[in-house]
């Protein structure tokens, strides 16, 4: 009982602005909202099902093909995650079947591979939160996709897989001219990025923002995004080999974070500190996002990227990171005239009409040439541990691919 009662004296308050996700006045809105309200509500968001042992299949269903799958078999390590064979099924009812061409890698995943990321299914299962492909087959009652079609897909897990089926309202079609590999890099970091800085941080001209990670694919999405609003100032925060993409991105002001100490930093170059920090940190670096806050000013914290120090879980970063967590009552909020808020794309599950009209106004954005999503590399799915290395030792400028056929050599290194 002491135990319980000293951990909930230590969890944070958080406060944010408006009355919910995309209220108040220009909070990101456009012609792409009012989606949210043109059709009754569909289900939520869930995992793409798994592949229960069935009766031998009928001959010629989609039961009788076989395909590969990354599996997490346990909680460690990048030798967890192991390539296997599942057995196909029939979409059912309200699904699709998509023969998938690019998976995304996501921070999470490196989470929920060493067992601290929420709300994933019981071992062993397959990761993967995002991917994009060929629509194959339909289930019963689908009218709205034709097989053939393009799409990009989001779901809580299992999509790491070369056919996935899931519920068409968890499907989007592809814009024009979009690659798979772009498609794959789109909707997390994307709807990431615009909800934080338009529904949270209500960015607007002449603002500046701190973007913490900024070479990643969060970060980078959010320089776009930033881009999309006048005068809108960056700071970003990468090792120092990333700050000259960070400068052709539209950064004024790279920090090496490794040598410098970010907050003194930015106070040199702007006394009174940033309008909105997005922070993937926690832990102490909280705190130091809500000292830079000019008054009016937001911190918008989307994870706890100090929780990963190595391959596996960290009792020691855990401890650390939970006891210099950031804590505030409503109260002190007051007098202090700014804001703390929380995001996570995770629990967002049920609001898929709300998610639908973030990916048409992005869609939007992609047609119009304003966003473009960094690809920093692809892999094969027999190279994953490669891939999440990639990304875990911060390698990466932009978003990390997975596909299930090796790429040619030519494309590893992608350049969009």
């Amino acid at each position: 009982k002491p135990k319980k009662a000293a951990w909930r004296r230590r969890r944070s308050v958080v406060a944010g602005a408006g009355r919910g996700w995309g209220s108040g006045p220009g909070a990101g809105a456009g012609a792409a909202r009012e989606l949210r309200h043109a059709r009754p509500q569909p289900p939520p968001l869930r995992a793409a099902p798994p592949e229960p042992l069935r009766p031998r299949p009928r001959p010629g269903s989609a039961e009788a093909a076989e395909h590969r799958a990354l599996v997490l078999t346990g909680h460690g390590g990048y030798d967890k995650v192991k390539l296997q064979t599942r057995r196909g099924a029939d979409p059912r009812p309200g699904e699709v079947s998509v023969s998938v061409r690019a998976c995304g890698l996501n921070f999470a995943d490196l989470m929920g591979r060493q067992g601290v990321y929420p709300r994933l299914p019981p071992l062993p299962f397959c990761p993967g939160m995002e991917c994009a492909g060929t629509i194959r087959a339909l289930g019963e009652g689908v009218r709205d996709r034709q097989v053939g079609d393009k799409v990009m897909v989001l779901a809580l897990s299992g999509l790491w897989q070369e056919v996935v089926n899931v519920p068409v309202n968890q499907t989007f079609p592809m814009p024009e001219g979009m690659s798979f590999e772009e498609a794959a890099a789109l909707l997390v970091n994307y709807i990431t990025a615009y909800m934080i800085l338009f529904d949270f941080g209500n960015l607007r001209p002449n603002q500046s923002v701190l973007v913490h990670m900024a070479a990643g694919g969060v970060g980078t999405a959010a320089i776009q995004l930033c881009k999309t609003v006048e005068n809108v100032t960056i700071f970003g925060t990468a090792s120092a080999s990333k700050h000259d993409f960070l400068k052709e991105s539209g950064v004024a002001h790279p920090i090496d974070y490794r040598t410098m100490d970010y907050a003194e930093e930015i106070r040199k170059i702007s006394p009174k500190g940033v309008d909105i920090v997005l922070d993937p940190l926690g832990g102490s670096d909280t705190a130091k996002a809500f000292n830079l806050l000019k008054p009016m000013g937001k911190v918008i914290n989307y994870g706890v990227a100090n929780l990963i120090t190595g391959q596996k879980k960290s009792l020691m970063a855990m401890a650390k990171t939970w006891w210099n967590q950031f804590s505030i009552t409503a109260l002190q909020l007051i007098n202090q005239n700014k804001a703390v808020c929380g995001y996570n794309l995770g629990y967002l599950d049920e609001e898929v009409e709300l998610l639908g009209g973030v990916v048409a106004e992005l869609v939007n954005l992609y047609t119009q040439g304003k966003i473009k999503p960094k690809v920093d590399s692809v892999w094969p799915f027999d190279q994953v541990a490669d891939a999440m290395r990639q990304m875990q030792e911060k390698k990466n400028v932009g978003k990390v691919i997975l596909v299930p056929e090796a790429p040619k050599e030519e494309s590893k290194k992608a350049e969009n």
